[in-house]
């Protein structure tokens, strides 16, 4: 009594030898997919913080991650709090003004760059003080010595480079680096001699 196939025909996955095909390779399910992604973002996250936007990209490097596993894998993360812009944001900020020493300008510029919305950026920003002179100061201050020379010009404007490639407004840099310089016995602006009296000519009170 012929009975319907309940199971694969060998034929199916043998060639024509009768020998079967290795070739052929299990299909990957899509919960199987998402969990290779997120493997794989748990890695990455193990080494450093990551935005939402970093995530994604980590996510579509991964093969077979569509946008729907994607966006299912970065919902799990943030449900479980592994990845947060705003607290990311704090962490930034905090990060650049306590540790490098940058100012206002530098900081939005290290936001943007590591995919913090302009929103949140700004959020974090509005909460950092202004404080901006201040810390200039405390960065050139600690870096006035190791760049004073015989030019006292030189000095100021290597200090202040410094100051501005830390993001603080030129004005800011100057004066910071004036300051510093002049604490430590360094006469910024004043490296060019004036006139000396002539070899022999004497000059009196009375002159």
């Amino acid at each position: 009594m012929p009975v319907g196939r309940a199971f694969l025909d060998v034929s199916d996955v043998a060639d024509s030898s009768g020998s079967f095909d290795e070739s052929v390779e299990p299909v990957e399910t899509d919960e199987e997919v998402r969990e290779r992604a997120e493997a794989t973002l748990l890695r990455k996250l193990r080494s450093r913080s990551l935005s939402l936007a970093e995530a994604r990209t980590v996510l579509r490097g991964v093969e077979g991650a569509d946008e729907i596993v994607i966006e299912e894998a970065i919902e799990h993360f943030v449900d479980l709090g592994y990845l947060d812009d705003a607290a990311f944001a704090d962490q930034l900020v905090m990060s650049a003004v306590e540790r490098r020493g940058e100012g206002r300008r530098a900081v939005a510029e290290t936001l943007r760059k590591r995919g913090i919305p302009r929103d949140v950026a700004d959020a974090a920003l509005e909460a950092l003080p202004d404080d901006d002179a201040e810390r200039a100061l405390e960065f050139a201050r600690s870096k006035a010595r190791s760049v004073g020379g015989k030019d006292d010009e030189a000095s100021l404007r290597r200090l202040a480079g410094q100051l501005a490639r830390r993001g603080y407004p030129s004005s800011v840099a100057l004066t910071a680096a004036r300051t510093a310089l002049r604490e430590v016995g360094i006469g910024a602006g004043r490296s060019r001699p004036g006139p000396r009296p002539m070899p022999g000519v004497r000059f009196s009170p009375d002159e």
